[in-house]
This record gives C-alpha cells, structure tokens and sequence, in this order.
C-alpha cells in the first residue's frame, strides 16, 4: 500500500453522505486506543436515532458490519428532565449511528476491506491527495466574552461555597461565519499539528467533526467496561528540563488531583449502576501522560458489567461523562445550561464504534472543529474544570492552551 494510503481512503470515503473513520495515530494507550477503521454508506442507509434503537442493534452476527456514529451532548435532555435552549450553530441530530455498506479495517500493516467491495479498493487507489492550502480563516470570535467568562467562574465559585455543586466544567464557543475550507486536508493537518489515541472525522451530510480527542469516554472489552476521565492540565515544556518540570508540578497539584479525584468518584458511581457488586476498581489515579502541546492527569476506572445489561441502559448510567458536567452530575448540567450561552451539540459529546459482539468504544469529542460546509459556520469549544479553588484568569488561560493545536490549523487568532 502507498504511505499515504489512509489519507486516500478517507479522500474516497468523504464522498459519502455517511463518514465515520476512527484514527489511533499509531499511539500507545492504555487499554488500547480506537481502532483504526474507516466507514461509510450513502443516503438512507440503515440507522438509528435513539438510545432504544440502538441498544437494540448492539448484538448482531459475527461477521456483521460494525455500527458507527456519535452520540451529541444533548441526549442528556432524553436521560434526565433537563434542556438545551441556548443559540446552536449546528444542527446534528441528537444521536446518530449507521450500518456501514463499505468498511476499511487496519490490523497492523494489513488493511481488510469488508462489505461492497467491488472496485473500491481501485478506486481509493485513484484519488489525487494534496494537502490544501490553510483556509483563509479570519481571527474567530467568542461567543462568551472573556468578561462574561470570568463572571461566570465566580458565580460558579459562590454556587460551590453555596452547595450547589463540588465542581463545574464550565465551556465557550469560538466562531467564524461564512468560512470554505476543505475538511479533510484540516483534519489532516490537525493529525500533525495534535495527533491523539481517541481522534476521528465524521461527516453527517453536510455537517463534518474533525476531531483530535485524546480521551476515552467509555469502552467494552468483553464483560469489562473502563472508563479513563482526564482532569488535570498543563502545558509541555519547550526543553527535556522544562518538561519534566511540567510533569512533576502536575503530578503535585492538589487543585488539579482534586478535580481528578472528584471525577474518578463519579465515574466510579456511575459504572456501579450497571456492574457487578464490588467489582469497580480504579487500577489507575493520576496517571501522567503527554500530548504534543500538554501534559494531561487521566486516570481508569474499571468494571465487570452484569449478565444481560443492554448499550442503552450503560450509557443511561453514564453519560454525559463526569469530565464534561461536573459533580453532582444533574446539577452541574443544569448550571452549564444557565453559565454557557451556545449550545454543546456534539462538542462535549462522543464518536464512537460498535462491534459485532456487543464491544465497543466511545470516545469525549473535545479538542475538536466543527464545520457546517451548506451555511460555512465553523467552530470550536474548549473549557476547564471550577472548583472553588479556581482563579479566573487562570481557567481561561488553560481554555486557550486547549485551543492551541486548533488555532494554529485555522492560522487565526482569537479576536474581540
């Protein structure tokens, strides 16, 4: 196959109203990363649109087409009494999950091909791949105000000296309008610029994700489910000294283990709705992992599922991820619905895979554009965690390193 044989594929598979390919960028994980598979089908293929729906379609033949999609962040309305009424610029649908009539499998240096396969493999074979100039992309605007942001940690703040929540991860929209750019050569581009274990492209119709997430929501390994939040952040240094400086003042501190922690005991209750009495472990705490532009606390948390649990009834219990909400879960998406003014839609969401045996993985769409090529409305989300420990400007200082490796493959800025 030729060295740029993936992005061939991906220029074939784009074509297709319905694009779902899941990118490990060759990384190390533990529990492994996504699989590395590609697929696609046209217009009214086989789908589904509800939590129901597809718990129905998590069993199937063993050589069946795995299913693939995404679940937006506003399925949260269906789990819970609660709503999304702020401004959205996209319109995915809720939840979104097709039966792939082509799919492209790479199992080491091998690429399966699988289901209509006629002619497809000429015709990857074929496309013309060259990276596109970056789009002209005028210096994109927030949708919060800093100001506006800044008020907003503080009234988190008294909300947590009130009782209200432990911790809220608190989130803004970066816009541009009218913006024509070529989704593939940026997803590319944002490959290089932030490679990640859980990155993956979704085109839904004219809707399309290109996402560099290096965190995991959520997977089954047989009866095994693990879960692997990230709280804790910092930047890399710029010399091995610097860096393992980074590292080490990371590991050491307690505001960031905190909120860590914090999130590890929600996932962990969380996981115990649905698994076996006593077997949620966390064989990980404060792990330190680096990243091109930073270093991240990402702990595992573990369980073993009971008999007969259903993929509905799991992602009941569990989603939205406690990284994304805060704790206590219902009240901290009730406050972000009242803090936040845009809508999450998929940001904040999950792109994931589900295989023939029930197995899957799901991964936290962050570190991620958003792109709507009918109306050229493109943007980004980026947040952090409060606690009451919070400074401000130091949370929004780590919103704008998290958006580092998206500006400079956009070649913006942030403007007023």
């Amino acid at each position: 196959m030729p060295a740029d044989f993936r992005q061939r594929a991906l220029q074939w598979g784009v074509a297709f109203p319905h694009c779902a390919y899941f990118e490990p960028n060759g990384l190390d994980y533990p529990h492994g990363p996504f699989a590395h598979l590609l697929a696609v089908a046209p217009a009214g293929c086989a789908s589904t649109g509800s939590l129901e729906e597809l718990g129905e379609m998590e069993v199937s033949a063993p050589n069946a087409a795995p299913r693939c999609g995404f679940v937006t962040y506003d399925v949260k309305n269906d789990i819970e009494a609660l709503n999304s009424l702020n401004f959205a610029g996209f319109e995915w649908p809720q939840l979104h999950f097709f039966t792939p009539t082509t799919w492209l499998c790479w199992r080491d240096e091998v690429v399966e091909l699988h289901g209509e396969t006629e002619g497809v493999l000429a015709r990857i074979l074929a496309q013309t791949v060259a990276l596109a100039p970056l789009p002209v992309v005028p210096a994109v605007r927030p949708r919060l105000l800093k100001a506006e942001y800044l008020r907003a940690v503080a009234a988190i703040r008294e909300d947590i000296l009130n009782g209200e929540v432990y911790e809220l991860n608190l989130c803004q929209e970066f816009y541009a309008e009218a913006i024509d750019l070529d989704p593939t050569s940026v997803f590319w581009q944002l490959m290089e610029a932030s490679p990640a274990p859980f990155a993956g492209f979704v085109r839904w119709n004219d809707h399309f994700l290109l996402c560099a997430s290096p965190e995991r929501f959520l997977s089954r390994q047989g009866t095994q489910i693990v879960s692997q939040p990230i709280k804790g952040t910092i930047r890399r240094g710029t010399t091995p000294a610097e860096d393992a400086q980074q590292r080490e003042t990371l590991r050491h501190d307690e505001k960031e283990r905190a909120e860590n922690l914090m999130i590890v005991d929600l996932v962990r209750n969380d996981l115990a709705r649905v698994a076996q009495t006593g077997s949620v472990r966390v064989p990980e705490l404060f792990g330190l992992y680096p990243f091109r532009h930073l270093w991240q606390m990402i702990s595992t948390v573990t369980a073993d599922l009971r008999p007969n649990v259903r993929l509905e009834e799991i992602l009941c219990a569990t989603f939205p991820m406690g990284s994304m909400t805060g704790a206590p879960k219902i009240r901290a998406m009730q406050l972000i619905e009242h803090y936040e003014n845009s809508r999450r839609g998929l940001y904040s969401g999950s792109m994931g895979y589900i295989g023939p045996g029930g197995e899957f993985d799901f991964n936290v769409v962050i570190r991620s554009l958003q792109y709507r090529r009918d109306t050229g409305y493109l943007s980004f989300q980026v947040g952090s965690a409060i606690t009451f420990d919070s400074d401000p400007e130091r949370e929004y200082d780590e919103c704008l390193l998290k958006a580092t490796a998206l500006l400079q493959v956009l070649g913006t800025t942030i403007g007023p």
